[in-house]
């Protein structure tokens, strides 16, 4: 698969899954040996993909991601993105907050023969909690 394919599964892994929740997708995109370099994630593979969009999901059920930029070489695609949505459910054991949140990230995800096969992630998360008031955010200088 060429560089220009492999971006066309990662717009679909964001546009398709993550945007719309159409898990099923995942087993077309995802290999079954999948492994997440994001200790986020639950378990390996697309089972673990699956349970990963579902946590953000039903957190944040307007979820949307906008990928900003892909970069795409060899068997490498980087995508720089800005994620935003609502905090309805509970999130990694903290209750709804019903404030809204923008994140901002980069994912790198490696390909083999045309599907995901590794994930390495950064994303604000910091600002994302500061944003659903779970922590203060800084004070400014005076």
């Amino acid at each position: 698969m060429s560089a220009e394919d492999n971006k066309v599964t990662a717009r679909r892994w964001y546009e398709e899954v993550f945007n719309t929740g159409n898990v099923e997708l995942i087993n077309e995109l995802f290999t079954p040996n999948f492994v997440d370099h994001d200790p986020v994630n639950p378990q390996p593979g697309p089972q673990g993909v699956k349970q990963l969009v579902g946590m953000y999901r039903s957190a944040f059920p307007d979820l949307h991601i906008t990928v900003e930029d892909y970069i795409a070489e060899g068997d490498k695609v980087v995508a720089r993105f800005r994620a935003q949505g609502t905090n309805k459910g509970s999130f990694m054991g903290m209750p709804p907050t019903g404030k809204q949140a923008t994140v901002s990230g980069i994912d790198i995800l490696g390909f083999e023969q045309g599907k995901i096969v590794e994930h390495w992630g950064n994303r604000d998360e910091l600002g994302m909690l500061q944003q659903l008031g779970v922590i203060p955010a800084p004070r400014q200088a005076s």
